[in-house]
């Protein structure tokens, strides 16, 4: 028997090994399994960054709101609120828009972060795992950035797997963050005008990501000014709501690749699929899902209904639902030796699949 006073020493390590093999437990397995996600490298496991995260290069990005704060960080974690990458159009009277590539690359800068970083991003369960952090994620795929991750379930995550956490963020030297012209995927963004011009060609797929309220209309959504925004969704639009991609809402335990499958049976993975929420902050993470999953040619209609809902703007709505029908979605032969993503000299033509599957590595 062991004695009492020393009974508590053995279970500190089986506590943390218990907490480990939960959180691997609910991440879906990425090795030796057909449900492997095509990008697997575009999600880090808690488990993956206590094994790296002393890495030179591996950089760790709470992108958490003050209001969401709650006194934790990883170690060695700086700040970057994901906010900070949008700001209102108050001309145009649209509100949380990208501040463009310029000012992102000038954030980013400021932040510490450079081009050859690997970027782990983190949010938290309470503010919805992963769907702050996505947006980071999408600004950096815009930008071509090489290397970035989102840390599956954020800090809790983390916590839970044994990892710790200090009182205060870290700080970096400022460096110059700077994206080849060349590399920057601007097709990743596209506005109403862009939108509009693309309805009835087959080659555009178009998903809200909102509730299914707001997509019927029979919730709606408000304006800059507080004005009401037309209800209904963009003519021809599908809808999968962004909180489906979870398989618990409570735990934000992201489905697995087969799911996922389940879940976009209908999405050609060989099309352009365009997605947009509210305020762009929603379809980020779908855009994040998407591209998890290997879709190559995703984009974000950043400005979303905020713009297309607004009556100056005259575009048209519908409030008859579309539904996805089809097959399930045909896995990859090979996901780790999936294709590269765009090339630097696509940008800003028209995406062709790189292969008959249309899934795609995003390199990170």
């Amino acid at each position: 028997m062991v004695p009492r006073k020393n009974a508590r020493w053995w279970l500190v390590p089986l506590f943390l090994i218990a907490g480990v093999a939960w959180a691997m437990a609910s991440v879906p397995s990425a090795k030796g399994s057909k449900a492997a996600y095509p990008c697997r490298d575009c999600l880090a496991t808690p488990q993956w960054l206590l094994e790296h995260r002393n890495d030179p290069n591996v950089v760790l990005v709470d992108v958490r709101v003050d209001k969401r704060l709650d006194g934790r960080f990883l170690p060695g974690a700086v700040r970057l609120p994901w906010k900070s990458f949008q700001r209102h159009d108050t001309v145009r009277g649209v509100g949380a828009v990208f501040v463009g590539a310029a000012e992102a690359q000038e954030i980013l800068g400021r932040a510490g972060i450079a081009r050859t970083d690997t970027v782990v991003l983190y949010d938290s369960v309470a503010r919805d795992g992963g769907a702050t952090a996505s947006y980071v994620f999408w600004v950096l795929d815009y930008l071509g950035h090489p290397s970035k991750k989102i840390l599956h379930r954020g800090i809790d995550g983390w916590v839970e797997a044994g990892g710790e956490t200090v009182a205060e963020p870290a700080r970096r030297e400022p460096v110059t963050y700077q994206a080849p012209s060349s590399e920057i995927r601007a097709e990743c963004l596209v506005d109403g005008p862009f939108v509009q011009s693309r309805l009835g060609d087959p080659y555009y797929q178009i998903l809200d990501v909102r509730s299914s309220e707001e997509y019927l209309g029979i919730k709606q959504n408000t304006a800059l000014d507080g004005s009401p925004l037309a209800p209904g969704h963009i003519p021809g639009a599908y809808n999968v709501d962004y909180r489906s991609n979870w398989q618990d809402a409570t735990t934000k335990t992201l489905r697995s690749y087969s799911q996922l499958q389940q879940l976009y049976a209908g999405l050609d993975p060989n099309r352009a699929v365009i997605l947009y929420c509210y305020t762009g902050r929603r379809s980020s993470f779908t855009y994040f899902v998407l591209r998890l999953m290997g879709f190559r040619d995703v984009r974000l209609y950043d400005a979303s209904w905020s713009e297309w809902g607004n009556s100056r703007f005259y575009y048209p709505v519908e409030t008859q639902a579309n539904r996805l029908t089809g097959a399930v979605l045909e896995p990859t032969a090979a996901p780790a030796a999936a294709a590269k993503a765009f090339r630097p000299s696509e940008a800003g033509k028209e995406a062709q699949p790189a292969s008959s599957s249309g899934y795609i590595s995003c390199g990170g």
